[in-house]
C-alpha cells in the first residue's frame, strides 16, 4: 500500500480513497492470516481490529440517496465486522479467508469501475473541447 501523506490524501478524489482503504483492509487481513500462523496472536489481534476499522469507516461514507447498493454494502460490511470479531476470539483463518476473498470482489468490482471513469481532468478537457466546438459552430 502506498506510504499516505496529507499531500497525497488531498489530490485523490473519494473513489480513489475507497480504493485505498480497500487494499489497507486486504493487507491487514493477509497479514493477519501470516501472524496467527505464527501464534502472534497479540499483532494478529491489531491487524484484525484495523480492518474492522476500515470496514467501520467505509460504512460511515456510505451515501444512502444512491440508491440500493449503499444498503446492500453496508450489510454487507456489517457481516464481514462480524466475521472478522469472531475470526479474532477464535483465531479462525477460515473466517478471515472469507472476508478476504469478499473484500477482493468488491475491490476489484470497485478499481474495475474506477478504471473507466474519466480523470477530473480529463472532465475539464472534455467541456473545454465541447465549449470550444460549439463556439467554432456559433461563429460560422
Amino acid at each position: 500500500m502506498e506510504f499516505l501523506t496529507k499531500d497525497l490524501i488531498y489530490n485523490k478524489t473519494s473513489q480513489q480513497l475507497t480504493a485505498f482503504l480497500y487494499e489497507g483492509i486486504l493487507e491487514n487481513l493477509e497479514e493477519a492470516m501470516v501472524l496467527i500462523d505464527e501464534q502472534n496472536y497479540i499483532e494478529a489481534n491489531r491487524k484484525l481490529q484495523k480492518a474492522n476499522d476500515i470496514l467501520y469507516r467505509l460504512g460511515i461514507g456510505l451515501k444512502y440517496e444512491a440508491g440500493p447498493i449503499a444498503e446492500q454494502l453496508d450489510t454487507l460490511y456489517n457481516f464481514m465486522a462480524n466475521e472478522l470479531i469472531v475470526a479474532n476470539i477464535k483465531k479462525d483463518k477460515q473466517k478471515i479467508q472469507g472476508v478476504l476473498k469478499i473484500v477482493e470482489e468488491i475491490a476489484g468490482a470497485w478499481n474495475k469501475v474506477m478504471n473507466k471513469m474519466p480523470s477530473p481532468g480529463q472532465k475539464i478537457n472534455n467541456k473545454v473541447a465541447m465549449y470550444e466546438s460549439n463556439i467554432m459552430r456559433i461563429n460560422q
